[in-house]
């Protein structure tokens, strides 16, 4: 429940002081958006298959984040700062809809 209340908290608050992302930041954030999703939706699939672990998700949610964040920034230094992150987005997308299709399966089971 306290998880809940902190969401919906933390959207209000996101809708109300429409906080503004810096500049440099910009590039990284929706890479950091998708690795969340991923985070979120391998989450929601160890919940259905009876795994979670809440130290885990933390782990895996922070981590994901961060190394998206890394492999973007390094394919800035280096010029390729776009290809990398078409990369980053595919391969969490493909992540994600894995995780959707087992979380599908699981539910519907279809």
């Amino acid at each position: 429940m306290i998880a809940v209340i902190g969401l919906l908290l933390g959207i209000v608050l996101g809708l109300v002081l429409t906080p503004a992302v810096p500049p440099v930041l910009a590039p990284y954030l929706p890479i950091a958006v998708v690795a969340a999703l991923d985070a979120v939706f391998g989450g929601l699939r160890s919940l259905l298959d009876g795994i979670f672990d809440d130290k885990v998700f933390v782990v895996s949610f922070a981590s994901n984040v961060v190394v998206a964040a890394v492999i973007v920034f390094l394919g800035d230094q280096l010029g390729v700062g776009a290809q990398l992150s078409t990369g980053v987005v595919v391969v969490l997308g493909i992540r994600i809809f894995a995780n959707t299709a087992a979380i599908r399966r699981h539910l519907f089971k279809a």
